[in-house]
């Protein structure tokens, strides 16, 4: 790893951290810094304008449809500065990060002309239709199917796990097409509307009363012909698009939300004299030493794409991130359960809003106010599912990446 930021990345780097500071609330930077329920709402509203305004929204995009055009190296700098600043960035994960740059990369023109400015305003909120009750890790067995009408396709079927579908304007659906094709042959990617009578959403309520996820039922739903990204039957190559986008982002600032995580556990440990125990204090000794691998392996992941290197076990390793982090995360919440003991089967946390880092606004139960660790604990158990589960994960690096022989699958006889 050589990784030495030029000037020119260190000078817009001075930019963003002069923006920050013009524009985030007075006293941000103070250690006792703090918003009520009602400061921080606002807060959001006001911020995601400003954000907006100042151009930050999706910056790498392309300046014909909006964005700054920013390089690979700019884009990198603009993160790590936010993160260095806990400042949020608009939190729109579906549409910024996942299928924005799906239609920039695979739409049509005119789809760009009409999607991409309305993602960057934050005009339409978006969620993925990928997963079903008998498709999860084996996605291209999905059965929800697109029959043409006319102008128009129509959907049935079934998705589950689709988070912020209650809130959604439009989905990008997987569905069947052609159900005479091999599996991943018959697939279109769709934009779907959300807002019409023919499209059930049923929150998924978890423990700690939060529904992000839901069941979402097609029962005939409609959307236009030309709403198929990247052409019909070739949704499976798109949706892999689609997965790189949400398991490659964010590579070199992604362990710092961790890195914090794991230090309040650590305040918590030195608080309630667990971090005496010498088991207790070997893991977490065990978690700092992981997560300061993947800042490296971040770092390694960037000089790579900037240098163009084809070295294998460089690609093995970005495809290996998300794996890597979701199970340091895993990992950590269980230490952090153990670490508060008895008093981590108490509910310790507030009856109001809580925003959790890296998780997002979460409303809790009156009656099950679950404290931020635990309501990470909770959340870090679907890390290593979606996007592709860890297991998976290990069979496409040792098949595709590394060369390896394929899994025997079921039904496989010797010769």
């Amino acid at each position: 790893m050589d990784l030495t930021y030029p000037p020119d990345a260190e000078d817009f780097r001075s930019e963003i951290r002069a923006w920050l500071v013009d524009n985030l609330p007075g006293g941000w930077f103070d250690d006792d810094f703090s918003m009520t329920p009602d400061q921080r709402a606002a807060f959001d509203t006001e911020w995601t304008a400003k954000l907006h305004e100042g151009g930050w929204i999706c910056a790498s995009w392309p300046t014909e449809y909006g964005g700054k055009g920013l390089s690979t190296i700019q884009n990198v700098v603009l993160a790590e500065e936010f993160a260095r600043a806990h400042a949020p960035m608009r939190g729109d994960f579906f549409g910024d990060t996942l299928v924005g740059p799906t239609i920039l990369q695979w739409g049509t023109e005119e789809q760009k002309r009409f999607f991409i400015p309305k993602i960057l305003s934050g005009e339409i909120a978006w969620c993925q239709g990928f997963s079903e009750p008998n498709a999860g890790s084996d996605l291209a067995s999905l059965s929800t199917k697109a029959t043409r009408d006319g102008d128009e396709w129509v959907i049935e079927g079934q998705k589950v796990w689709t988070t912020q579908a209650q809130y959604a304007d439009y989905c990008f659906v997987l569905a069947r097409t052609d159900p005479d094709a091999p599996k991943h042959r018959g697939i279109s990617y769709l934009l779907v509307p959300m807002r019409q009578a023919e499209i059930e959403v049923r929150p998924i309520v978890q423990p700690d009363g939060s529904a992000e996820f839901n069941e979402v039922f097609f029962n005939g739903a409609r959307c236009p012909v030309d709403a198929v990204v990247g052409g019909v039957n070739n949704g499976w190559k798109v949706a892999m698009t689609t997965l790189g986008f949400e398991r490659g982002s964010s590579a070199t600032v992604s362990y710092r939300r961790f890195e914090r995580e794991l230090d309040q556990i650590i305040d918590l440990a030195r608080a309630n004299g667990r971090i005496d125990d010498p088991i207790i204090r070997q893991r977490l000794a065990a978690q700092w030493s992981r997560i300061q691998l993947m800042r490296i392996n971040g770092l390694r992941t960037l000089s790579a794409t900037l240098s163009g290197s084809k070295d294998p076990g460089v690609q093995a390793l970005s495809a290996l991130n998300k794996m890597i982090w979701s199970e340091t995360h895993r990992d950590t919440m269980e230490l952090a359960i153990d670490v508060l003991g008895m008093d981590g089967q108490i509910l310790a946390g507030s009856t109001d809003d809580e925003f959790i880092a890296g998780i997002g606004r979460r409303e809790t139960k009156r009656d099950y106010p679950a404290s931020p660790l635990q309501v990470s604990f909770f959340f870090s158990r679907s890390e290593t599912i979606w996007g592709g589960t860890a297991q998976i994960q290990r069979n496409i690096v040792s098949e595709r990446v590394l060369g390896l022989p394929r899994e025997p699958r079921p039904g496989d006889t010797d010769h």
